[in-house]
């Protein structure tokens, strides 16, 4: 059931979590030590503990709510990019210029990396998808702050598109470990996404080389942001930044192998496949998290209804959607233990397509991924 959408500051402040992170990056920063370890501990063990105190919340928000009164949601996510820009960029100065040792120095990029990656790509992942040119430039410009920019491509034109099919490289296969998805992902998903720009100006008549495919954007920002690392931190400027990155993606990869493991869409035979529906998704509704995540873990709607802004989205029974047991930071500790995943996870994954496809008997196609691909994917 729809509640009453709330639009003041004070409502919105939860999903202002994110800020708590600059404080301790200042402190990791100047104290030295193990003091970076409280920016992971924020991130992922504060909320966890925060969802079981908290439990879920459950309460949907009226779709209808005009924009107008998304001001104090839509904020945090467009002033993100220049908190984490001071962030990254002010540590490597200071990395350069203070007293840090070398494995310290290595601690506070870790915690800067889980910052930009749990809470930056998140909020460009919300950004992308908007149509308001500043929201959008803010988003690229969180992408390239991890090395990641062709993310924006390759989840708005493939992601979506071929979501729980063998098309999409991110949609985790059943038994797939972590690991062997991570690899996957890094070498396929950039190409995909050069294939997908291309095929689309080349439908409309243009080269892909053509200046607007987005692809010169995407170079030219990430190129700025090496540049700066390498001009404010010399050589060892430059690594940490790229220490970052590493660090951020593999957060946002984590993210991704959760959130759609094991979950295929119904093949109907000749290459097409059923559309998108919200049982394609895990879904969960643990409080402190979505409020990090600024409710990236009602992930089913969002795949359902891909331009509803973050405070609309809605969350779903099990009844509609797979549920998970914890939220995401849990979650992405069990993935990198795929024995403990697996034990976990796959009985959900089996119980799911009992659920939703008693009439499918053979699911061993399905566990390989070499069902056909979709019509148009390629």
């Amino acid at each position: 059931m729809q509640t009453p959408f709330r639009a003041r500051l004070i409502d919105a402040l939860p999903f202002w979590l994110s800020l708590g992170m600059v404080p301790l990056a200042i402190l990791a920063a100047r104290l030295g030590g193990w003091w970076f370890a409280l920016m992971p501990v924020y991130a992922w063990y504060l909320t966890t503990v925060l969802d079981g105190l908290l439990g879920l919340n459950e309460e949907n928000a009226d779709t209808e709510t005009p924009e107008t009164q998304l001001f104090w949601y839509r904020a945090i996510t467009i002033l993100w990019f220049p908190v984490q820009a001071a962030m990254i960029f002010g540590a490597i100065w200071y990395a350069a210029h203070g007293s840090l040792g070398n494995w310290e120095k290595v601690g506070l990029f870790f915690g800067i990396g889980v910052a930009s990656g749990t809470i930056g790509i998140v909020y460009a992942h919300e950004l992308l998808h908007q149509k308001n040119p500043v929201e959008r430039w803010m988003g690229d410009l969180l992408l390239a702050s991890t090395l990641y920019s062709h993310f924006r491509t390759e989840h708005l034109l493939v992601h979506h598109s071929w979501v729980a099919t063998p098309r999409d490289a991110v949609s985790a296969r059943y038994n797939e470990g972590f690991f062997r998805f991570f690899l996957r992902v890094l070498r396929d998903c950039p190409a995909s996404a050069w294939q997908a720009e291309s095929r689309r100006l080349e439908r409309s008549g243009r080269s892909r080389f053509d200046r607007r495919n987005p692809f010169w954007r995407y170079g030219a920002l990430q190129l700025g942001m090496l540049l700066l690392a390498l001009l404010l931190g010399g050589w060892q400027g430059l690594w940490l930044f790229l220490w970052q990155a590493l660090v951020a993606v593999w957060q946002l990869e984590l993210t991704n192998y959760v959130e759609h493991y094991g979950l295929t869409r119904k093949h109907l035979g000749n290459g097409r496949y059923e559309h998108v529906l919200p049982r394609h998704s895990w879904n969960s509704s643990h409080t402190a998290t979505n409020w990090l995540l600024i409710n990236l873990q009602r992930h089913s709607d969002h795949h359902y209804k891909p331009d509803r802004r973050f405070p609309l989205l809605q969350t779903y029974g099990d009844d509609e959607a797979p549920q998970l047991p914890m939220g995401y930071p849990a979650m992405t500790f069990l993935a990198m233990v795929p024995p403990l995943w697996r034990r976990r996870m796959n009985p959900r994954v089996r119980a799911w397509r009992r659920q939703f496809y008693p009439d499918v008997q053979d699911w061993s196609a399905y566990n390989r991924g070499d069902l056909p691909m979709p019509r148009n994917a390629l």
